[in-house]
Order: structure tokens, then C-alpha cells, then sequence
């Protein structure tokens, strides 16, 4: 067995520097192996002995050791330890001697918290490229298929029961371009010039495939518990949501008004459509049944890969009413428009292996972790934020669209980037704040970013 190196002389951690404790210690660690102090084979301590080694949390150096095993760097044997893996291909082939030595730039890269940004950070790298070359390894396809392939179906079906509580059959299923890709199916089977409402402030792309396909959108109202339903004009064809994670705002949606939702959708003949966009990413309770659980015969549902994996795969699914799915199918035949079986493939491929669990079992908790850091920042800075423990965002609560403006203006000139809510209100803001997104960037950038935000908020305050 190897012996357990000793890490102590190697790291060297700034308590009040603003950059979290295990960012600095996964940077020592990864600093180490490519200046050679930590060499292939060595066997780190573990968190336990770590933590108590240099006086931290076992919570500090677990997740150190996370980041630093989702980037290749260490690796995990089971009941025997943790072990150096040597510097990922591209980082030594920089530092080949053969190579141009460059200096490093004097510029701050930016960093981009703008939502909407998957965490690829923790991807699994070995797991990833099996899910493709599994893919690769299938024959070409011979013709078209419109509903989806029937593995991606299944492991869609699966997918569903397990993290999301709804039982659904594969020939329910139907899978599609992600979910703005399929509210521009679905606003294509409406009746022309359909009246779709849509929330406000909510996801302005939903707004633009819409009005695309010819509908007219009507803004509807939300508060801290989502969707004002009491507040939905009558002669509507469709209400757009997003129940689960109210998006921007951050809200789940009132069971009472699930119910009521449903039942007027039943009454007045909507069709309502549910983008599930984040829903397995939650983090205090168990979420609130879906929608479609509540009502499958009036409740189109969508869910994506882009979020919890990411867009690189270009897909998604639509559970919907027989009806809804006949239509978009009839239209895909008219078209010849179909979602791209390889990203199909390489979905299937990760649950088939329980990859996919994994992962998202890992993304659940680095998340938890980020959205932590990122809320302790924003309360020592005195900033109200909205949103539940859910997802990849958080809402930073401002007075009004002149302090949001000069928040964004003084975080853009330290080089981070930041969204405001006024873009996602379709009329006069009713509500001004920062849509904080923290999955995209990396621990180190989050880190990083954090004392500037804070910095720009009260910039905004004054």
C-alpha cells in the first residue's frame, strides 16, 4: 500500500481573503501536482485526517476533493484512498518542454453569473466519453424517427419515476430539441393568433418562440407563492409556467393553485404547459407534485437535459395529452423536423450505466454548496434574496431599476457579469433585482466573482 504524503508545506489558505476555504485548498492541491511536489500514485490523506491536519471542516476538504476528482486530477479507490492521477493531457501538454512558453495574461478573465449555465465542472469525464462512445457504437440510423428512440424514451420514463414522481410509458413520451425547441412545437399545433399567457416576469424566450409561432402573449402575474392563478383572464388557449422553480423569481408554486390551475385548465379548456426546466435540482423538501401528475389530460410537460448534463446534447422530452402529441407529431411529418438522435443516444447511454444518477446525486450537493456560498456573501453584505433552495440561481433584491442598472454597470467593469430582472418583464418592471446565477463558472471564478457582486450591490445601494 502507498503511504499517505503529507500536504501540510503545500497549502497555504488566506481565511479572510473572500475566496472560499476548499476553492484555495483544491488550487494548492492541483498547484502541487503540476509543479511536481505531488507526484502519480501518491495517496492523499483522507478528508477526515485533512481537515484535522491543517484545522478545517471535514466539509471544506470533502469538497475540495470533489472538484479536484471531477476535473481528473485525484481518483477514488474504494477502501483504500485517494490517489494522484497526475495532471489532466491538455494541462502537461502545456507545459511540455517543447512548448511555447506564453505569459500569462495580466487581463482578468470574465466571469459570467448570468442563470441558465450549466455545472459541466463536475461531469465525469471517464462516464461522459463512454456515454458517447456508446452512442458512436450504434449503427447509423436507417430512417427518420419522429417520436424519439425508443432507448431514450425509456431512459426518459425512468428518469421521471425516480426524481420526478411521475409515472409515464414510453409511447407517452416524445423527445425533443430541449424546451425551448418544444414550446415552439406546442405554439405551432394552437390555433393561430391563440392567446398564451405567460408569466411576469418570466423566461423571455418562451415569449419569443411564442409570439414566433404566431401566438399572442398575455403577461400574467406572480408573487412569492408563483403563479397568481386567481388573476388569469378568461379566453386563454394556453398558460406557459415554470412550477417548480418559478423562473426568475425563484418561487414553487402553492399546491392550492396547482389545484386550481388544473381545474380551470379543465373548466375553460387551456392546455397548460410546465417547464420542469431545473425540477430535479432541489435541495431542502421534497418537491410538490407535477402538474402533469395532477392533470395529465390538460398538462403538456417539459424537461430538459441542458441543465443538470448539458446543451451540448440538445435534447429534451414532452409528456403531454394524446391529443397534444398526435399534433406535434403530425407537424414533425409535414416538416421532417426531429430531435438529434446522437444526444439521445448519449442520455440513454448515462442512465443505462446509472451514470446519470451519479451525476446528479454529485450536482445536487456541489450545487447545495454554491448556492450556500453564494447566499453567506449576500447576507454578510446586508442583501435580500428570493428564491428557494432550488436550481442554480438566487434573486438579489434591489429598489429599483436605476440601482439594478448601476449594479450591472460596476460588476461589468471588474469583469463579471451579471443580469437584472428588468429583461424579463415584457412591460414597466415591477420588480428590480440581480438573477445571480452559480453553476456555470467555477469554484475558483465563483469565488472570485463573489466580493464584486458584493461590491456592485452596494454600489447600487448608495
Amino acid at each position: 500500500m502507498h503511504p499517505v504524503v503529507l500536504v501540510r508545506d503545500s497549502v497555504v489558505l488566506v481565511r479572510d481573503s473572500g475566496v472560499p476555504l476548499a476553492v484555495q485548498l483544491a488550487d494548492a492541491l492541483r498547484a502541487a501536482a503540476v509543479g511536481g511536489v505531488l507526484r502519480t500514485g501518491d495517496r492523499l490523506p483522507s478528508t477526515r485526517a485533512l481537515a484535522t491536519e491543517l484545522g478545517l471542516s471535514r466539509t471544506v476538504t470533502a469538497a475540495a476533493y470533489d472538484q479536484l476528482l471531477a476535473e481528473g486530477w485525484v481518483s477514488g479507490r474504494r477502501g483504500s484512498g485517494t490517489y494522484v492521477t497526475a495532471a489532466p493531457v491538455a494541462s502537461r501538454a502545456v507545459a511540455a518542454p517543447s512548448a511555447r512558453v506564453v505569459a500569462p495574461s495580466t487581463e482578468p478573465s470574465v466571469v459570467d453569473l448570468r442563470a441558465g449555465s450549466p455545472c459541466t465542472d463536475i461531469l465525469d469525464v471517464a462516464a461522459w466519453r463512454r456515454a458517447w462512445r456508446a452512442g458512436g457504437d450504434a449503427p447509423p440510423d436507417g430512417g427518420p424517427c419522429p417520436a424519439g428512440l425508443p432507448a431514450f424514451r425509456v431512459a426518459v420514463v425512468e428518469h421521471l419515476l425516480r426524481h420526478r414522481g411521475l409515472p409515464a410509458d414510453p409511447a407517452e413520451v416524445l423527445a425533443t430539441g430541449g424546451s425551448t425547441s418544444a414550446i415552439s412545437e406546442l405554439a405551432r399545433v394552437l390555433p393561430v393568433g391563440a392567446r398564451v399567457a405567460v408569466e411576469e416576469p418570466g423566461y423571455p424566450r418562451a415569449v419569443w418562440a411564442l409570439a414566433a409561432a404566431g401566438g399572442s402573449v398575455v403577461r400574467a402575474a406572480v408573487d412569492d407563492a408563483g403563479l397568481r392563478v386567481d388573476a388569469l383572464p378568461p379566453g386563454l388557449a394556453a398558460v406557459y409556467c415554470t412550477p417548480a422553480h418559478q423562473y426568475p423569481l425563484g418561487a414553487r408554486l402553492a399546491a392550492d393553485r396547482r389545484i386550481a390551475l388544473v381545474e380551470r385548465a379543465r373548466a375553460e379548456d387551456w392546455l397548460v404547459i410546465e417547464d420542469d426546466y431545473d425540477g430535479e435540482l432541489r435541495y431542502d423538501v421534497a418537491p410538490l407534485p407535477l402538474l402533469a401528475a395532477l392533470g395529465p389530460d390538460v398538462v403538456a410537460h417539459l424537461g430538459t437535459a441542458s441543465k443538470m448534463l448539458a446543451p451540448t446534447l440538445g435534447v429534451g422530452w414532452l409528456v403531454a395529452p394524446p391529443a397534444v402529441r398526435q399534433a406535434v407529431l403530425a407537424n414533425r411529418e409535414l416538416t421532417g423536423a426531429r430531435p438529434a438522435p446522437a444526444g439521445q443516444r448519449v442520455f440513454a447511454a448515462l442512465a443505462a450505466h446509472g451514470d446519470l444518477a451519479r451525476h446528479l446525486r454529485r450536482l445536487r450537493r456541489e450545487l447545495a454548496w454554491r448556492r450556500a456560498v453564494v447566499t453567506a456573501a449576500l447576507d454578510a453584505a446586508g442583501v435580500e434574496i428570493r428564491g428557494d433552495e432550488a436550481g442554480a440561481h438566487v434573486v438579489a433584491v434591489l429598489a429599483d431599476l436605476g440601482a439594478e442598472r448601476a449594479a450591472i454597470a460596476a460588476a461589468a467593469e471588474s469583469g463579471v457579469v451579471l443580469d437584472g430582472l428588468a429583461r424579463h418583464h415584457g412591460g414597466s418592471p415591477a420588480t428590480a433585482g440581480i438573477v445571480l446565477g452559480y453553476a456555470g463558472p467555477s469554484r475558483a471564478d465563483l469565488g472570485r466573482a463573489l466580493p464584486v457582486v458584493t461590491a456592485s450591490l452596494d454600489v447600487a445601494h448608495r
